[in-house]
C-alpha cells in the first residue's frame, strides 16, 4: 500500500484518466464529434479516439490497483467510470465544443 500522498495522487491521475477516456470514447462517436466540430473527422482520427479512450479507462483501472487491494480498486473504478461517464455527457449536452481539448490535432 503506498503512502498517503501517493494513493492521492494515484487516485487523481485515475480520475483524470477515466474523464479522458470517456471523452475520447465519446468524440470518436460520429454523433458527439459532429457536436464538438460540426464535421466528422476522418474514420482514422475516430478509431484512434476509440483506442485511445479505451487505453485510458485501462490505465485508470491499473492507477486504482496500484493505489488500493483488488477488491477497492475494482469499486473505486466503477465510481471513477460513473463519475466520468456523467462529466462527459454533462458536458456534451451543454458545451460540447469544450471535449475539443481531448483532441487539439484533430482539424476539420
Amino acid at each position: 500500500m503506498p503512502d498517503p500522498a501517493s494513493h492521492d495522487s494515484l487516485l487523481s491521475l485515475a480520475l483524470i484518466a477515466s474523464v479522458a477516456g470517456m471523452g475520447w470514447l465519446a468524440l470518436s462517436m460520429q454523433v458527439h464529434a459532429q457536436q464538438a466540430w460540426n464535421r466528422a473527422p476522418s474514420p482514422t482520427a475516430l478509431k484512434v479516439l476509440r483506442w485511445m479512450g479505451s487505453a485510458a479507462l485501462l490505465a485508470a483501472f491499473v492507477l486504482c490497483l496500484c493505489a488500493d487491494h483488488a477488491t477497492m480498486a475494482v469499486l473505486v473504478w466503477f465510481m471513477a467510470l460513473a463519475g466520468a461517464a456523467l462529466t462527459v455527457a454533462f458536458t456534451l449536452s451543454w458545451r460540447p465544443r469544450w471535449l475539443r481539448v481531448l483532441a487539439p490535432w484533430i482539424r476539420v
